[in-house]
């Protein structure tokens, strides 16, 4: 592959897109190489860098199986369990405390609080 054109931000020629813009059509890059390069420039550091593909040469987005469906929201219910209680959060658990609230600070909640109803705390 030689060198890629670099355009700079805004003036990208029309039938170039960011795969967020693909996306937004409903396209995907489908394996085509990047086509061309959008600098930002910054004052203090170096350039943002955007990489540009050919609308031409895009797919369409893959739709969802039920099989995917399924697999995305048994992901979702693991990020939102937690490991010690077991019990569904209702959000996703903080990765810093790798678990809820309750089971990682049992001794400062307040008594009578919902969220702390967590079986490893004294009742």
């Amino acid at each position: 592959m030689g060198a890629l054109p670099v355009y700079r931000w805004r003036l990208a020629p029309d039938g170039y897109a960011t795969r967020r813009q693909l996306r937004a059509l409903g396209l995907r890059p489908g394996g085509q190489d990047v086509a061309a390069q959008l600098e930002r420039p910054r004052r203090r550091r170096g350039p943002l860098v955007a990489y540009l593909y050919r609308i031409d040469r895009a797919k369409p987005v893959r739709p969802m199986t039920a099989a995917r469906w399924a697999a995305l929201a048994r992901a979702n219910a693991a990020r939102r369990t937690c490991p010690k209680c077991r019990r569904d959060a209702g959000y996703v658990i903080p990765p810093s405390l790798g678990m809820c609230p309750a089971c990682a600070f049992p001794d400062n909640a307040p008594e009578g609080a919902s969220w702390n109803s967590s079986p490893h705390t004294a009742r």
